[in-house]
């Protein structure tokens, strides 16, 4: 097989599903149940996530002229994208009941959106990544107005669409910038070019710009005042995919450029880092506090967290990037766990959305309320969950870089973070009142929604108590793109490479 097709596997096998999805929906009759797009949809992602595993043992591939670069990084972020994929279509299968007209397109989108971001996650050329950007945030802006009729629908799509444009141009700008600067945009001659630059200050003005482009689509204060807005208006499994997917593949690339493209100036946007996720952690638990919506709170609670992965990037670069890629692993399946079972709860219509619609949750659906309290604690921090390891890598990774204060802070913003989810569990756990009817599902837990529930708690749980594993593939996947750094420097300038080239 050829290694170019070999390199981008998974997201051809997305891109096909996608195809065939839209190929058929027009042979469906009109009001016919599109569940079974949906099945297809769920084969073509395990399938995607099947040669992701197949490329592990293959060591890093180059292709399409060294603009993709799939490595033991990149396969990480691929199983965290396709984990969140999967689980956001087994339980959406459901979700359109008496609402069938357009599931189609919607399994379609998130087909599409998923090969834009394991795009992203797997591109060392910065015009590649803009791509990637592009068919990822297309497909979300869709899909953030899907419930038709809804005029919050069509204000989140709508503000999401003005925003990201406005942000992508900011990346493009810094694009551009890097290449008067530097010479190129692949991220490993950028780190040549940085050498011997005559335009310093304009490369880190490249930077920034790039900065601003990718600090939009991970949330991080303050280009984070889409978040709330687009996150109430659009659907809460459109939410679960949108709060982890596409950041874990915004960080990812937010890694690469970091510590890949632009390593000699890690002491310059370190500071930046710093403030960025101080600001990220304080902004969004203290809007998170003031929200009675819940898809609102969770969105300041989304900026809180891109605070706490943010913290991982002042921290050396062996330990950031592993650090970074353990909590984005955690950090998805324990919110698009929570989403998951908001999205049972309050259906295609939202009859849920407040803190007090949820009010006896507890009584009426017990087995729901245990797995809202558990995600909820996760994103706490309690210990023996995947949220309380990860967190603890992360400051712990702080320290170690001499970030002490930084790791301060992290902590007082997760004793801040305890009041609103504990409000929203002790709404749970509140004996019903008259609004309790808000609550009653028109049919049971499906078996796909159950599983997906299982999938994302089994994931939380494994993270918290038995974390090696995946620790040890975050420190093989950060290993691994600093070696291949290193090589990349040795093959341009062999007489001053001093780096280990061996794992």
């Amino acid at each position: 097989m050829s290694s170019n097709i070999l390199a981008l596997l998974p997201e051809i096998i997305l891109t096909i599903t996608g195809v065939i999805i839209m190929l058929a929906e027009p042979c469906l009759r009109p009001g016919n149940n599109r569940k079974s797009l949906g099945w297809i949809a769920i084969a073509g992602t395990i399938a995607s996530l099947g040669a992701a595993w197949y490329q592990i043992p293959l060591g890093t591939v180059h292709a399409f002229s060294n603009t993709i670069q799939v490595d033991a990084f990149s396969i990480l972020f691929h199983f965290v994208i396709g984990a969140v994929v999967l689980v956001t279509l087994l339980g959406s299968l459901d979700y359109f009941h008496g609402n069938a007209s357009h599931a189609g397109e919607y399994f379609a989108l998130i087909c599409f959106g998923a090969t834009g971001m394991m795009l992203m996650s797997s591109s060392v050329e910065l015009l590649m990544v803009f791509i990637g950007l592009e068919i990822s945030s297309i497909s979300t802006y869709i899909m953030c107005g899907f419930r038709k009729g809804q005029a919050t629908g069509s204000e989140s799509a709508v503000k999401y669409f003005l925003l990201g444009s406005f942000a992508t141009a900011f990346f493009l700008y810094g694009v551009a910038l890097a290449f008067g600067a530097t010479g190129s945009t692949n991220l490993y001659s950028i780190a040549h070019g940085l050498e011997t630059t005559a335009t310093p200050k304009l490369a880190f003005l490249a930077l920034a710009m790039i900065l601003i482009g990718l600090g939009f689509k991970v949330s991080a204060a303050p280009f984070h005042v889409w978040t709330p807005d687009v996150y109430q208006g659009a659907p809460a499994p459109v939410v679960g995919l949108m709060s982890t997917a596409p950041k874990a593949a915004a960080f990812a690339v937010l890694l690469r450029v970091t510590f890949t493209g632009f390593p000699h100036m890690q002491h310059r946007w370190s500071a930046l880092m710093w403030i960025l996720a101080a600001l990220s952690m304080t902004v969004g638990n203290l809007g998170a506090l003031l929200q009675r919506d819940v898809k609102r709170m969770l969105a300041y609670s989304s900026i809180a967290h891109a605070g706490y992965l943010l913290v991982a990037f002042t921290a050396l670069p062996y330990d950031g990037i592993a650090a970074a890629c353990f909590y984005t692993a955690t950090y998805a399946a324990m919110n698009v766990g929570a989403f998951a079972v908001i999205t049972q709860v309050a259906g295609y219509e939202e009859r849920a959305r407040t803190i007090d619609d949820f009010t006896g949750l507890g009584s009426k659906r017990p087995w729901l309320a245990a797995l809202l309290a558990f995600f909820l604690l996760s994103l706490i921090g309690i210990p023996f969950t995947g949220g309380f390891f990860g967190k603890f890598y992360v400051f712990t990774a702080a320290i170690h870089g001499n970030n002490v204060w930084l790791a301060v802070i992290g902590l007082l913003n997760s004793g801040i973070a305890c009041f609103y989810y504990l409000r929203l569990l002790t709404a749970v756990y509140t004996k019903a009142g008259s609004d309790a009817a808000k609550l009653e599902p028109r049919n049971r837990l499906s078996v796909p929604a159950a599983i997906g529930l299982s999938l994302a708690t089994a994931a939380t749980f494994f993270l918290g108590i038995l974390p090696g594993g995946a620790v040890q593939f975050a420190e093989y996947a950060s290993h691994s793109t600093l070696i291949e750094q290193g090589r990349q420097q040795c093959a341009e300038t062999p007489d001053n490479c001093k780096l280990p080239l061996r794992f």
